[in-house]
């Protein structure tokens, strides 16, 4: 059967947009690569094909890309791809291991630098991964010396933007107070709950000052 012929849901690249690429098996990720099949060979037989041909997933990672043009079905193009992703893969995998945050104190630690010492109150969020690697910082708003507002969209618009799992928020408080106030309360309670409608986590929202923090309790 051609891909073209599955329905929506069981077609690889549909189904990776909508369920994420971890929901794909082995040969259903590289058919994506290979982008076609050829004559009565559809994309996803011509994956396995080229798997069973390199001995299993590590020998298509190790494959030189002249290997691969030895399958049937596959030309310059899909074998230059296949080989391009590999070793996308492995130049990712040198970078040097990202900062990671699994704890409100390392929340904490990460963001004082951007707070402390600051005559306006900011907001600035921290992106993570599932393993709570930093994706991204940002400085969401600034505002005036005793408050800053908390824009719940476009704090989600920009986790899922930027392939986040897990995010975190703190703002400082200038003049010393640790206490949230009933506007710090409500946006929290609101970003829990925006968060998890779309399967996002809220590590915690702290308050930041010069000398201390403290966690918006959810």
């Amino acid at each position: 059967m051609r891909v073209k012929d599955l329905s929506a849901s069981d077609r690889p690249r549909e189904r990776l947009m909508s369920s994420g690429a971890a929901a794909l098996a082995d040969r259903e990720l590289l058919a994506v690569l290979l982008g076609s099949g050829f004559r009565g060979t559809s994309a996803l037989d011509l994956a396995s094909q080229v798997i069973k041909h390199c001995g299993d997933l590590d020998g298509l990672r190790r494959s030189d890309p002249h290997r691969l043009l030895a399958v049937p079905g596959v030309g310059p193009a899909k074998a230059a791809r296949v080989a391009a992703a590999f070793h996308l893969v492995r130049r990712a995998d040198a970078w040097p291991e990202r900062e990671r945050i699994t704890s409100t104190s390392d929340l904490a630690n990460h963001c004082a630098p951007l707070l402390r010492g600051r005559r306006h109150e900011r907001l600035v969020m921290v992106v993570c991964d599932t393993r709570g690697r930093v994706l991204k910082h940002s400085v969401l708003t600034e505002g005036a010396s005793d408050h800053t507002p908390v824009p719940i969209r476009e704090v989600i618009t920009e986790v899922l933007t930027s392939g986040g799992a897990v995010f975190g928020l703190a703002h400082n408080h200038p003049g010393g107070s640790l206490e949230p106030s009933p506007a710090d309360l409500e946006a929290t309670a609101q970003l829990v709950q925006a968060a998890e409608t779309v399967g996002l986590r809220l590590l915690d929202h702290l308050i930041i000052t010069d000398a201390a923090w403290r966690r918006i309790p959810t």
